[in-house]
């Protein structure tokens, strides 16, 4: 099997997929819809995206081409933490608090600003595809006076000298990644037993009635069934229009959560499992 995931490599999901996938061939893509279009053009068995950083929120680039482009369950989960640090060409090692421009993945930015305004305050910053991007990009320019913030793999990989370590603003910081597939299939895991099981569902709301997600959210709420996450995304068709993306904490079965779909469909709802799945963590 192969396993693409968001490249190039020593991204944090590339650190994810080595820890997780360590058996399975793993091939980098340069955006997150690359990986979900090598899935469909059978390039790939498996493909590992983020999907939800702890810090910045949600991933919304993969969520709306999920929903709006492909159609491809989810079939796992894996949460890692997140560690950024300063890192420069070895050229600059000495005189690294002179850099020009600091790169990185605007997620990776954001995570690091009270550094970045405390330490490096006026050096502009350019945003990147991945944090590893980054990382390659300082590589290949090892005249210009340039800092990526990446992770320690992507030091070892592009070899670049890290000046700072743990930039990031707050220390509990984690991502959360899917794993896709074309159906609904086991995960061949066997290094990290899951943590528990989730269920996605997507649930498009009947339109102009009042109440309507307050009864939605009792479908749930009766059965007693515990949401770690609710989303709203806009459908785009139009303002106010929305679709709301539910977490369950609890895998398939045959009594509570059709029982739930069969309740939101008699109130008008579109529903539609998103995939029902193993969670793993690292790190």
């Amino acid at each position: 099997m192969k396993v693409g995931y968001l490249g190039p490599k020593a991204t944090f999901t590339d650190l994810a997929v080595r820890e997780i996938f360590a058996n399975l061939k793993a091939v980098p893509f340069l955006t997150i819809p690359d990986c979900m279009d090598a899935i469909i053009d059978h390039q790939v068995d498996l493909a590992v995206v983020p999907v939800e950083n702890a810090l910045e929120g949600s991933v919304n680039i993969t969520l709306d081409y999920l929903i709006h482009e492909v159609d491809l369950p989810i079939v796992g989960e894996i949460t890692a933490p997140i560690q950024q640090h300063l890192m420069v060409h070895p050229n600059h090692k000495e005189d690294w608090k002179r850099i020009d421009t600091v790169y990185s993945h605007s997620h990776a930015i954001a995570q690091c600003h009270k550094f970045l305004h405390k330490e490096l305050k006026g050096i502009p910053w350019e945003t990147t595809t991945s944090t590893a991007a980054a990382a390659h990009w300082v590589q290949s320019h090892p005249k210009k006076k340039i800092a990526a913030i990446a992770n320690k793999l992507a030091a070892e990989e592009y070899g670049l000298a890290i000046v700072q370590q743990d930039i990031h603003d707050f220390h509990f910081n984690h991502t959360r990644f899917v794993i896709l597939a074309r159906s609904p299939v086991e995960v061949p895991v066997h290094s990290h037993p899951p943590k528990g099981y989730k269920t996605t569902v997507l649930v498009m709301l009947p339109s102009d009635r009042a109440g309507a997600l307050h009864q939605v959210l009792s479908a749930f709420s009766w059965r007693k069934l515990n949401l770690s996450k609710i989303e709203s995304r806009p459908m785009k068709t139009g303002l106010g229009n929305y679709f709301f993306i539910i977490d369950v904490d609890m895998k398939m079965d045959d009594v509570l959560l059709p029982g739930v779909a069969a309740e939101l469909e008699a109130l008008d709802c579109r529903v539609k499992i998103l995939g029902s799945y193993p969670c793993f963590q690292i790190g």
